[in-house]
């Protein structure tokens, strides 16, 4: 089993900065980058308001909150992780950018380097096929919001080595998580079940069946979710929901899993949930409710 020191993040967005923020809270030295001009930068400033919201709530020391910052680096471009043991991918849901980052963390990372995809969907045996390291690949699928939820699915490609997977669980259990084993199968453990949920809540709009605010508030108190299914959706991005339910469309061939007319248009609206402003719901503050009576 391979012992990790120094951890390399490709994406610096709402996932990718959280696997920064948990790695370094965890020890390790991380390296973040993303491909857009600045984008490692700010994650690496939103992180830092993040471990500032804990220290002043009481759940963080001062001297653990220096300690961790001092552990995360920007990287400038991606031959910074020349000298990282785990490489892990946080970038958009595109098999195309995907299949290019992980032959380009290939071709820059050492030979000994584990490489792992944050994918909620995408093959990770295809992702073993861009490189030239097949036994190395993994699928290490954080849950959002990755510093609060407990969760990693770990996906095996069929080259995937027992080493890289006893590894990747290690790593996860080290960032204080809980992991769980999937097959290479389109969605794994958690979207396969939690897709058609959403889809259905969203037809269930589409439909006239109640509002909005109803779906969410009948899930949250009559089901005992922490938040509406409409809600998730705004916080997993509108977009990232509909290319997640095409994939399983697509791989599955399940008419269960077909997007929600609605859904295309919200996207199309550029109606795209938190991120945007404005998804089932509208957000016009930095602190919003994420229950179906906010």
């Amino acid at each position: 089993m391979l012992t990790v020191n120094r951890l390399g993040v490709l994406g610096a967005g709402q996932m990718g900065r959280g696997i920064a923020q948990v790695a370094a809270a965890s020890g390790l030295e991380v390296l973040l980058f993303d491909a857009v001009a600045g984008g490692a930068e700010r994650g690496l400033d939103t992180i830092t308001q993040a471990l500032q919201k804990l220290v002043s709530k009481g759940k963080l020391s001062e001297a653990e909150q220096s300690a961790t910052i001092a552990r995360l680096t920007v990287a400038r471009d991606l031959s910074a992780f020349a000298h990282v043991d785990v490489a892990i991918e946080a970038a958009t849901e595109d098999v195309h950018i995907k299949n290019q980052i992980f032959a380009d963390l290939d071709n820059v990372c050492p030979a000994h380097a584990i490489l792992a995809s944050n994918t909620s969907s995408i093959s990770i045996t295809g992702l073993c096929a861009a490189t030239k390291r097949p036994q190395q690949v993994i699928g290490m699928h954080f849950m959002n919001p990755v510093p609060v939820m407990k969760l990693v699915e770990v996906i095996r490609g069929l080259p995937t080595s027992d080493a890289t997977a006893n590894t990747v669980v290690a790593l996860a259990e080290r960032f204080g998580k809980t992991a769980v084993i999937a097959r290479d199968i389109p969605g794994f453990i958690v979207n396969r079940i939690l897709m058609p949920m959403v889809n259905e809540a969203c037809f269930a709009l589409y439909e006239g069946i109640a509002s909005a605010a109803d779906i969410d508030r009948g899930c949250v108190l009559g089901l005992n979710h922490p938040m509406g299914p409409l809600a998730l959706m705004d916080l997993i991005g509108l977009d990232t929901t509909l290319f997640i339910l095409q994939v399983l469309h697509r791989e599955l061939g399940d008419d269960k899993y077909r997007p929600c007319p609605l859904l295309r248009q919200y996207v199309a609206a550029g109606w795209l949930g938190r991120k945007s402003g404005r998804g089932f719901f509208e957000y016009r503050s930095s602190v919003v409710k994420l229950t179906a009576d906010g």
